[in-house]
């Protein structure tokens, strides 16, 4: 149950992303995903609670940022907790541009709750407190069968809240858009999102989304997603109508077996890249490297060529071979389960170890 103050309060002035909100308690009964929206507002997708949380955190002041190495980072997020790194599970992790100061999902194990701890370069662990912070939600629509039982992915762009989700019916693949500045409360617009999935050669509906990231070409804004089996696609979010049915462009496909975790973009050598971590279910058959957890990088043009798409789509591989430079494997990133942008020249990389986890700053590919 919410308990919130019974007044609802302007958000800061000049703010583009949050207009009203209340303080309280935002009832969180799960916490899937994580994102930032300028201003430091953290965006948590919410499935279990049927709603997407903007969280005022107040964290617009530059802290020391994370750099180097730390091992054991499970075991530390867990101590903060008092307990043991086994009796906690990292569920994703985010990057506050507005501080670089560094964000985890964890829960317990114990109760299967959730808490939201943060991280700055001096290694000074905190939790955010949730009892009384000020807040807007954006409920997520509900029903017999169309109702969002999970949310995959969130981001801010465009001004509008962007989120991938996963329904119980027919199309099961959603995408949600509620457009800023954020009144609390107030209801966004679902659509239903068809794929061409390259690897199956057919048109898919069921396969949610399991990241995405904003995208614009010639001034409109576009939500590229990626899904299992990887196929990248881009949709046109501006032409959307709501409860439309709309379909994707496949862009480019990295192979079979594989589950994307992570996205972003990042420019290096005056060329835009986009870094993306998987999970590869076919690991043990047939491996892609020493960890089930593999990254690659491709060029961000790939998703504005018109000519290459869907049947045409640009694939990593012919066979067991790469069938283009201009997507690339990355090495560095063996093992990486929760990837984040951590500022113009590093990821912030949560690895999977024999022991435990770490958190490490990588170079850029």
């Amino acid at each position: 149950m919410m308990h919130l103050s019974l007044a609802i309060v302007l958000a800061l002035s000049g703010s583009e992303v949050v207009k009203t909100t209340v303080k309280g308690d935002p009832g969180l009964k799960s916490i899937e995903v994580l994102g930032f929206a300028p201003d430091g507002i953290l965006l948590v997708g919410d499935g279990k609670g049927a709603q997407i949380v903007a969280l005022m955190t107040g964290d617009t002041k530059a802290v020391r940022a994370f750099d180097g190495k730390l091992d054991g980072i499970d075991a530390k997020l867990a101590g903060r907790l008092g307990g043991t790194a086994k009796e906690i599970e990292i569920l994703d992790l985010a990057v506050n541009p507005a501080s670089s100061r560094i964000y985890f999902a964890v829960r317990r194990q114990s109760d299967k709750s959730s808490v939201i701890l943060t991280l700055d370069g001096s290694g000074k662990i905190e939790e955010l407190g949730l009892k009384s912070i000020e807040h807007a939600r954006i409920p997520l629509p509900q029903g017999e069968t169309a109702a969002i039982s999970k949310v995959t992915d969130v981001a801010f762009a465009g001004g509008r809240v962007l989120a991938a989700g996963r329904a119980n019916e027919e199309f099961a693949s959603k995408i949600f858009v509620a457009k800023g500045p954020i009144v609390h409360n107030a209801e966004g617009a679902v659509y239903s999102a068809e794929t061409y999935h390259v690897q199956h050669g057919k048109w898919e509906t069921k396969a949610p989304m399991s990241v995405l990231m904003p995208y614009e070409e010639n001034g409109k804004l576009f939500i590229v997603g990626a899904y299992s089996c990887t196929p990248v696609v881009k949709y046109p979010i501006d032409a959307l109508q709501p409860g439309a049915k709309v379909k994707g462009l496949s862009m480019l496909e990295l192979g079979s077996g594989n589950q994307p975790l992570d996205m972003f973009t990042y420019t290096k050598g005056g060329k835009t890249q986009v870094l993306m971590n998987t999970f590869r279910f076919h690991h043990e058959k047939k491996p892609f490297g020493p960890s089930p957890y593999w990254s690659a990088s491709f060029d961000h043009d790939l998703l504005g060529d018109p000519e290459k798409v869907n049947e045409k789509a640009v694939r990593r591989l012919a066979g067991d071979k790469p069938a283009t430079e201009r997507i690339r494997l990355v090495e560095s990133l063996h093992g990486a389960v929760h990837l984040d942008r951590l500022n113009d020249a590093q990821a912030l990389v949560l690895r999977k170890t024999a022991e435990g986890f770490d958190l490490e700053a990588i170079a850029l590919p």
